[in-house]
């Protein structure tokens, strides 16, 4: 499939009252300009701080991650070849051995990979980002009034005004696992993302100050708001929270885990680049403040796959490992999107046009098994692909046996599954920055609906570990058989090919998530 790659794990937001002949552009073969493909950011901006793009006489300001022996601080001869090096320790995280290091000294990393006690070490970005403006065309617009008044006239007794143009809820029977339990306020799911406006009306009433945090530095800054989108930012982090947790409150929408906690932490910077250093900072302080749960609706830039043959590449997936395998140690349960591009994650090679994404991408043929698109394919990360309003695959989502742990709504173009009344959009329902709410697809928005599942698989039983509740989120997901052959736009043409059985294939995985059996089992 050819089709949009943007940073953040990748959502295609459309604008209501927009035709869905734009939504063509999520299938197979497809083409677009930039304006039919919502979700891309176009340039940069001037956050020149986040990204360190400040120029020096010896060369440009970077940020390096130098990977040392886990549980024990920077060793006196580490630090002092660091200086030595020219960089400056920006923050240390001891307990898995990952130092944060800023420098202009273009040969720090292959340096700093020859002092002893150095396990491996290398920039986090291919080049600085160039301080200008941009804007994101990403930004759904929000329901009108007349949309908001039309769909409340016709809401259910006991239902949110929105949630009957939520065909995603009752396709993994949220709305009967409502029935029994909304989940509860002593679990927390952190939303790892572009920040969450928790002054939102549908998220206020959940939203964990306690456990949010801006990380974009990759030192934690907390601040009061400074989990919060700027106005210049992607609303991608805000739509993710209230797809989890949006308030059973009679206002606007309902997530699928209505009665949990939702937190903030936020990665991206500005001009909505994922850099190692927030991700590491993201999975550290969610390991040690009581989340239960993290969402990661992105990939780890500027590489979409970080292939070990390569010392920069190595050193950011050992240290992304590093922290996502603690916080599962703290009891973290993590779930993330398999990603937008039809990719078949367990085929002998891929074509990876977009890295580095920060600098001159070209075409490299990668082996998926030594390239690594973190934290996507982490050990013990939940992968989630995405279905569409029929159930079945969305044109878009990566796939792959072995690969891919289960399956959620993402949604898909309503051309080619299109949902059942009074439902309008094949698209996900999500809040908005400012009290509004829109629609975006993408296995960005399927991640959260497995990710609120597993919130309420810990609701139901608080005392299990990670390593339980991902095998009751695999055990009593719904068996999806490999839709075969998998033709999305009927022309004639297989678009991908599933392969394994009804109880674990490379589509669905295990299955379809199901938030009935997580509140009753």
């Amino acid at each position: 499939m050819t089709g949009p790659h943007t940073r953040y794990r990748r959502a295609f937001a459309i604008p209501l009252g927009m035709t869905m002949a734009t939504a063509m552009a999520f299938l197979p073969g497809a083409t677009a300009s930039a304006a039919d493909l919502p979700g891309t950011v176009a340039g940069v901006t001037g956050a020149v701080n986040d990204v360190l793009a400040s120029a020096t006489a010896d060369g440009t300001a970077l940020s390096y991650v130098v990977n040392v022996r886990a549980g024990h601080a920077p060793s006196a001869q580490v630090k002092k070849a660091i200086g030595k090096a020219g960089g400056t320790i920006v923050t240390s995280y001891d307990r898995i051995g990952v130092i944060v290091v800023h420098s202009s000294n273009p040969d720090f990393a292959k340096t700093i990979r020859k002092v002893r006690g150095v396990e491996s070490a290398g920039n986090t970005r291919n080049a600085p980002l160039p301080a200008q403006s941009t804007t994101d065309e990403g930004t759904p617009k929000a329901l009108s009034s007349a949309q908001m008044a039309a769909v409340r006239a016709v809401a259910d007794a006991g239902q949110d005004p929105l949630e009957s143009l939520q065909w995603d809820l009752p396709a993994i029977k949220a709305d009967k696992a409502h029935e029994k339990s909304l989940g509860s306020r002593k679990v927390t799911v952190a939303v790892i993302d572009t920040g969450v406006d928790d002054t939102h009306p549908d998220l206020a009433p959940n939203f964990d100050r306690a456990a949010s945090v801006n990380c974009v530095t990759g030192k934690p800054d907390t601040a009061d708001g400074a989990w919060r989108p700027s106005a210049a930012e992607s609303p991608h982090g805000t739509h993710v929270a209230g797809e989890i947790a949006a308030a059973k409150n009679g206002v606007g929408m309902t997530g699928v885990a209505p009665g949990v906690k939702v937190a903030g932490i936020k990665v991206s910077t500005t001009a909505g680049y994922f850099y190692t250093e927030a991700v590491v900072c993201g999975f550290m302080w969610a390991a040690t403040h009581d989340v239960d749960v993290t969402n990661n609706s992105y990939y780890t830039d500027p590489w979409y796959f970080n292939c070990t043959d390569d010392p920069d590449q190595k050193a950011l997936v050992e240290a992304v490992t590093r922290a996502s395998r603690y916080a599962e140690k703290k009891g973290v349960v993590n779930v993330a999107a398999a990603g937008n591009e039809n990719y078949d994650l367990a085929a002998d090679e891929i074509t990876d046009p977009v890295s580095p994404n920060d600098g001159t991408p070209s075409d490299r043929v990668i082996d998926p098994s030594e390239c690594f698109d973190i934290p996507t394919q982490l050990p013990g990360v939940v992968t989630v692909a995405s279905t569409g309003a029929k159930g079945i695959k969305s044109s878009f989502s990566n796939y792959g046996l072995g690969t891919i742990d289960v399956a959620a709504p993402g949604g898909d173009s309503t051309v080619y599954q299109t949902p059942a009344p009074p439902a309008t959009s094949g698209l996900i329902l999500g809040t908005l920055p400012g009290g509004k709410w829109g629609y975006m697809a993408g296995t960005s928005m399927a991640s959260p609906h497995a990710a609120a599942v597993a919130a309420l698989i810990k609701s139901t039983h608080p005392h299990a570990s990670p390593a339980l509740v991902k095998a009751l989120l695999y055990a009593e997901a719904d068996a999806t058989p490999c839709t075969d052959p998998y033709d999305i736009n009927g022309d004639g043409k297989v678009d991908a090919v599933c392969e394994g059985s009804k109880n674990r294939n490379g589509f669905y995985g295990w299955g379809t998530v199901d938030a009935l059996d997580a509140v009753t089992k």
